[in-house]
């Protein structure tokens, strides 16, 4: 969460805060469960008005969830079965901001880790009042008294102590080759930055086990949008690399993310032995309508795969200081890796069911991919190759690809597939529908509403309708 007020608009804003709350906490410190039916796959944005979110699949089976609330006075933990599940879990208060004091003011990005046996909120804090000392932003810790973190008691455990008494937060804990490393974000005396992001192995649940490695510090040209931030690590490891991603610039449509990697065995508290991207790996997408992606963290859902979690909003333009602006929602989508072993983020998918990929099942290595206007069977960018199922209350599915959110595939008389408004009917009734049916090993076809017997099919690199037994309508999807 970068610093985005000056001394003068801190006290006198955070007043008006309690207004924006949507999601109010009844008296018995836990949010009202909201109303509608769970979703069975997750639908983005999968909670509104909770950024710098950590959602992580704990070896109890459930999934839990951490993040800032707009209000920035309290510690909040969801928990669920499923990532679906999180957006209609109640939602138990752990601990609210002191009434005065170094933790009086506001709280952000609470992560929640388990730390020798113990559960431990990692969160960044400073003093309420207005003046000097409300920028004394640094990193504290609340532990539970219990193997329950939704059901126990928690209280202060004091203060984590960095290498230097500056501004720091969005702090982490990642285990490396049987090591504890903590990392965070801080300003460095003597270097004219926001914040850099460090690492350093633990002694402690509050103490640093070493002298930290400087990782990355902003000076990229989209690092330094509106202010020289880097900050929110979160890694993970695949393909025989440690990768370890970050957020850049103001918190506005500028905040991106960036990517740093290192070989898994090599000495990561070296910096020289990591790789910097030197663009952004995730940012705002106007085509998708996500704006200022960024304080991600990764996850795996049901089936094992790779998770992006992260905040966006639905617009661009903000009235006011981005600070105080509600409006941005947790969100998740697949994380794809490349031939090359690298993770590709493509771009924030937009509102609605998380999309998918469809592979021939007679071909590998191509997709069905939106070619500028035209559909193909080949390969192209992530973003090309996600198409949502947009279902209606009949059961059928139109399918949209996430570039082109307003339109959809259309079938004709011809047996062609083309694009069109989703709002328009089609030649044929039913043109736009498609019933998804389940096939031999994990391959699905999707049946023509319209033209019965047909299905969604490839031929050579065209899209085209065959008949629904045709080996060439079956689909692995992604």
């Amino acid at each position: 969460m970068t610093m985005l007020l000056s001394r003068r608009t801190f006290a006198a804003t955070a007043s008006l805060l309690p207004l924006a709350c949507t999601n109010p906490v009844n008296a018995l410190g836990t949010a009202p469960t909201p109303s509608g039916p769970r979703p069975a796959n997750p639908i983005n944005p999968l909670v509104r008005q909770r950024a710098d979110t950590q959602i992580f699949r704990h070896d109890d089976g459930f999934y839990y969830m951490m993040g800032s609330v707009p209000e920035y006075d309290r510690l909040a933990l969801r928990r669920a079965k499923t990532i679906a599940g999180l957006a209609t879990a109640q939602e138990r208060v752990l601990w609210r901001h002191q009434a005065s004091g170094p933790m009086s003011g506001f709280l952000w990005a609470p992560e929640l880790h388990l730390v020798d046996g113990r559960w431990i909120v990692y969160f960044a804090a400073g003093p309420s009042g207005g003046g000097e000392d409300v920028f004394r932003i640094r990193t504290f810790a609340v532990v539970c008294d219990g193997p329950d973190p939704i059901t126990g008691n928690w209280s202060v455990l004091g203060q984590f102590q960095t290498p230097w008494d500056s501004f720091n937060l969005d702090s982490t804990i990642f285990t490396h080759r049987g090591v504890r490393y903590f990392s965070w974000a801080q300003r460095e005396p003597g270097i004219d930055t926001n914040s850099n992001i460090y690492i350093a192995p633990m002694k402690d649940a509050l103490t640093l086990a070493g002298a930290p490695a400087r990782l990355t510090v902003p000076t990229l040209p989209w690092e330094v949008r509106g202010y020289k931030v880097n900050e929110g690590p979160a890694f993970i490891v695949k393909n025989g690399r440690l990768f370890m991603s970050y957020s850049a610039s103001a918190t506005d449509a500028r905040y991106c993310l960036g990517l740093l990697s290192v070989d898994e065995t090599a000495n990561i508290m070296d910096p020289r032995a990591w790789t910097k991207w030197q663009q952004p790996v995730f940012a705002t997408c106007r085509e998708t309508s996500v704006y200022g992606p960024g304080h991600n963290s990764f996850t795996v859902d049901e089936q094992g795969n790779d998770i992006l979690v992260y905040h966006g909003r639905d617009y661009e333009a903000i009235e006011g200081d981005p600070l105080y602006n509600p409006d941005r929602h947790t969100r998740v989508q697949r994380l794809y890796f490349g031939v090359d072993g690298n993770p590709d983020f493509g771009v924030p998918v937009g509102n609605g069911p998380l999309p998918e990929r469809f592979a021939p099942a007679v071909r590998q290595g191509e997709n069905l991919v939106l070619d500028g206007t035209r559909l193909k069977v080949g390969s192209g960018p992530i973003a090309q190759s996600q198409f949502r199922s947009w279902p209606a209350e009949d059961g059928s599915v139109q399918l949209s690809p996430i570039m082109e959110p307003d339109q959809c595939l259309i079938a004709a008389a011809d047996g062609s597939v083309a694009l069109a408004p989703r709002a328009a009917a089609g030649a044929a009734s039913g043109a736009d529908r498609f019933r998804r049916e389940a096939t031999k090993a994990g391959a699905v076809r999707f049946v023509s509403q319209a033209f019965a017997g047909k299905a969604l099919a490839h031929f050579s690199d065209n899209v085209s309708l065959a008949g629904a037994a045709d080996p060439a309508s079956a689909w692995f999807p992604d």
